[in-house]
């Protein structure tokens, strides 16, 4: 199988020849381990594109660090919220928030969305076409929570959202708005997928109840992947913390494939629920834990355990891999290795 029919197998519950791989070069893995990670990406490869041109991320100057020499940046990013970063290439936290108070709302401007047409958009459409001829593509569609709440304190938007206020519905519509446009940029260039990304669990429960947000967030996801699923395209969403008792409002939403943090979940249920929803499942490694502490061994060992739980050779599962900093290279190295053997190097 060529990676998009592979991929598309998997995604439709046939068996695929290999499991599927899809690889994200975070920034942060990359300017640790240097070159020998890039080497790493590249002669491994996976299903979602071609990373024979991936090169490091450039560096940090000096003005992104302290007077010890430490890295300490602070950007402020499109939408008026300034970020403050401790750890190169990892996500920072807030430290400004432009509406924190609301009677800044009705100046407020928020960034304009990804253009749906132009020279620009007409060049990502043939690349994307080259593409497809062998790999499975992808677009963002956005953040509707995330945002949300870089945009204001985090407390008050649970605050606001649990009141229902006309305001914090108000910066909301406005967030979808722009996720529409996300979504229209993504459609344009002729992706085969797209991705949306939004953390509602802690490692038990959710943020909001289940009731709370199914009146809140539900129907403006409805919307945006409604727009996806017209067009003929898949739905993958992205969700950190056990979000069990939402599992099946995104199967309901035509979420086609879920990105879950699997240390919030007993593994082998999760893999019948999503299996029993029709939901396809990103198998993302520990990242917390295991690729931190573990051994090469245990890395080894865990992921031929969880692809086993999820029944890959059924379709309906693919591994995941994202090197953060922190990990020992031997644990990369393992990961990178097993996931070549399960593939038998393709």
């Amino acid at each position: 199988m060529r990676s998009r029919e592979r991929v598309t197998a998997a995604l439709e519950f046939r068996p695929p020849d290999v499991i599927p791989l899809r690889i994200l070069p975070a920034p942060g893995g990359l300017h640790e381990h240097g070159q020998k990670l890039v080497d790493l990406h590249r002669e491994c490869g996976h299903d979602f594109g071609d990373l024979s041109g991936l090169a490091l991320p450039k560096p940090p100057g000096p003005e992104d660090h302290d007077a010890d020499g430490r890295y300490h940046s602070f950007v402020t990013d499109g939408w008026g919220t300034t970020w403050e970063y401790r750890i190169f290439g990892v996500w920072g936290h807030p430290v400004e928030w432009p509406l924190n108070d609301l009677s800044k709302l009705d100046a407020y401007t928020p960034p304009a969305p990804p253009a749906k047409d132009g020279p620009h958009v007409d060049a990502a459409r043939e690349s994307i076409t080259e593409q497809m001829k062998t790999y499975y593509t992808l677009g963002g569609g956005g953040s509707l929570f995330e945002t949300l709440h870089s945009l204001r304190r985090f407390e008050d938007v649970l605050i606001d959202i649990a009141l229902d206020t006309p305001e914090i519905n108000r910066i909301e519509d406005m967030i979808l708005d722009h996720a529409r446009g996300c979504v229209a940029h993504s459609l344009a260039i002729g992706v085969d997928g797209v991705c949306f990304g939004d953390d509602y669990g802690t490692q038990d429960a959710l943020l909001v109840s289940p009731e709370v947000w199914r009146r809140f967030f539900k129907p403006r996801y409805r919307e945006l992947f409604d727009t996806v699923k017209q067009a003929g395209k898949r739905v993958f969403f992205h969700c950190c913390g056990y979000i069990d008792p939402i599992l099946e409002d995104f199967a309901e939403l035509g979420v086609d494939a879920v990105w879950p943090q699997l240390t919030a979940f007993d593994r082998p249920a999760l893999a019948r629920r999503c299996r029993d929803l029709g939901m396809a499942v990103e198998l993302h490694p520990d990242r917390g834990d295991l690729m931190q502490r573990g051994t090469p061994e245990q890395v080894r060992e865990y992921v031929l355990r969880l692809v086993d739980e999820f029944h890959w050779q059924d379709g309906g599962a693919w591994l995941y891999i994202e090197i953060d900093p922190g990990f020992p290279y031997a644990n990369v190295e393992a990961l990178f290795a097993v996931a070549q053997e399960l593939r038998g190097r393709v």
